[in-house]
Parts: structure tokens; C-alpha cells; sequence
């Protein structure tokens, strides 16, 4: 995984690779920020073949996750029947066929032909109870049921991921089907390993910096900690600020890289300074 720029553990390579060994679906649960969907994305590149990705959201239900029929392109069929002498039936076999099917991520993972892809299920603690309950038919033997067309089944399985911010508690069903992974924040060593990975433009020294400043911020008791998103964003714009080193100016004044709450601006504003820098690299210098 390494090879394609995600720096990675133990853990989390030994799912990743259990996953694709037992074609099992692997569940990846963490704080918002932490590389979740990323695992995926990385996943995807390493097999060399599709991402397909479904966004969960509430209100999702199986029609939308699974298929749409192409309305306009159905009623230009039957305008262009209607002088046609044929029986209803199969003019209604003709335009609820597979040329008229708009598929969704679900069905184009289960149908995808070549080599399996990747099916991301991102969020799904942000669907209801009931689209949990689908999910978990589907996953359970690949295939679906369509009344107009039939039962469709995947020839090969695709490879799965779901990632969840826990929302919602997920049921033990949904759990009991996959393999579990819970990312925590990285520790410092490893997030100044994605620093200068994903910020090769960031020097040795700024990397640091940031990377101590961000332990320190995870423990500030802020009502939303920052992530590993918000470290690379951050990194992101110092860099295009051509800055090689932090100071209490300079981090005041991209605070908004890091904190998305402005209880949390207020707080930090007030707060940072030289001393208060001074202490977070000093403290996780050591």
C-alpha cells in the first residue's frame, strides 16, 4: 500500500490483505479525518481496476443505491411504438429491458465485467436501519432481483468496503459479515510519515512542526478534533505560503486550515501565541 503513496501499519495492511485473500467485506470504522475512504481508493490502484462508490446519506433506499429505469429515453421508445403493430406485452418487455436500465454503484459493481472492482459503501451509519437491512441481503450472495428483467447475479464478487464515523450503532448482522478495522489518530512518527509523503513539498522541519502541533490540538478538548484531512490541508497551505517553520502569527492566521467550528476558532485564537507554541513542540519534541 506503501507503493501507492498510503502510509500504513501492521493492522491495517493485515486487513486490507485478509479482505482480498477471504473476498470478505471489511469494515473500517475511526474519528472523520483519519483515512477511511482512503484505504479504498489506495485499494483500487493497487488491484488495477474500477473504484465504484456509494455515498450513504439519509433517506437512501434500494432503488437508489441499485437502479433507475431512463424515463426520457422509455417515453421516446413509445412514441416511437405508437404506429407500431405489436402486442402490449412486448412492447412493455422492450422498454423495461437492460438497454433502458440506468445502473447504480451496487448493480454496476455486481455486474462489472474483467477484473472485480472495488465497491466503496462510504458512510454507511448515515443510512437508516432499513437500507442497512438491503445492504446486508446484497452482500450476502452478490446478486439482485429485478421484476421486470429478473435475477441478476455477480460472476465474481466484488471486493468491499464500507466505512462508518459511527453515527449510529451498525447492527451485529452487518458486523458479523465483515472484517473489522478501527483506525485511531496517528501517533507522531507516523503522521510526519504522511506529511512528507502526501507534502513533499513541506521541509523536514515544518513537517515536524506541524505533526507536533497537531498531537497537541487532539488534546485541547476542541468540539471538533481535527483529522488527518486537516493536517494535509494545513501542511497544503503553509507550503503555498512558503513557509519552513511555524510561528504563533502564522499559525493564528491559518487556524481555519484546522478547526471548522467557530466555538473552536474563538478558543484557539485567543489562546495561541508564542508561548503556547512553544510548549505543544516543545512537549512532543521530547
Amino acid at each position: 500500500m506503501e507503493g501507492a503513496d498510503y502510509v500504513t501499519d501492521a493492522p491495517i495492511a493485515t486487513a486490507v490483505h485478509l479482505a482480498i485473500t477471504l473476498k470478505k467485506p471489511l469494515l473500517i470504522e475511526g474519528h472523520a479525518g483519519v483515512g477511511k475512504t482512503e484505504i479504498a481508493k489506495v485499494l483500487a490502484r493497487v488491484l488495477d481496476t474500477n473504484l465504484i462508490r456509494l455515498q450513504c446519506y439519509e433517506g437512501l433506499d434500494a432503488t437508489t443505491a441499485l437502479y433507475e429505469w431512463n424515463y426520457p429515453k422509455q417515453l421516446l421508445r413509445i412514441k416511437l411504438e405508437e404506429g407500431a403493430i405489436r402486442p402490449l406485452e412486448q412492447k412493455e418487455a422492450a422498454i423495461f429491458s437492460e438497454p433502458f436500465l440506468l445502473k447504480r454503484p451496487l448493480l454496476q459493481a455486481i455486474t462489472q465485467d474483467g477484473r472485480p472492482p472495488v465497491l466503496l459503501i462510504d458512510e454507511v451509519d448515515r443510512g437508516d436501519e432499513e437500507f442497512e437491512a438491503f445492504l446486508l441481503e446484497v452482500l450476502s450472495d452478490f446478486q439482485v432481483t429485478i421484476p421486470e428483467i429478473g435475477t441478476i447475479k455477480a460472476s465474481q464478487a466484488p471486493y468491499v468496503v464500507l466505512t462508518s464515523n459511527r453515527s449510529r450503532e451498525l447492527s451485529d448482522a452487518l458486523r458479523r459479515r465483515c472484517l473489522y478495522l478501527w483506525i485511531e489518530y496517528p501517533d507522531l512518527e507516523k503522521e510526519v510519515r504522511i506529511l512528507r509523503t502526501k507534502v513533499p513539498g513541506a521541509s523536514e522541519r515544518l513537517a515536524g512542526e506541524v505533526a507536533r502541533v497537531m498531537q497537541a490540538l487532539r488534546r485541547e478538548g476542541l468540539r471538533k478534533v481535527p483529522g488527518v484531512a486537516e493536517t494535509l490541508d494545513w501542511a497544503q497551505a503553509l507550503v503555498s505560503l512558503h513557509a519552513d517553520h511555524l510561528d504563533a502569527a502564522l499559525v493564528r492566521e491559518t487556524l481555519g486550515c484546522l478547526v471548522k467550528e467557530a466555538e473552536d476558532l474563538k478558543r484557539l485564537q485567543e489562546v495561541v501565541g508564542a508561548e503556547w507554541l512553544r510548549d505543544r513542540l516543545e512537549a512532543d519534541a521530547r
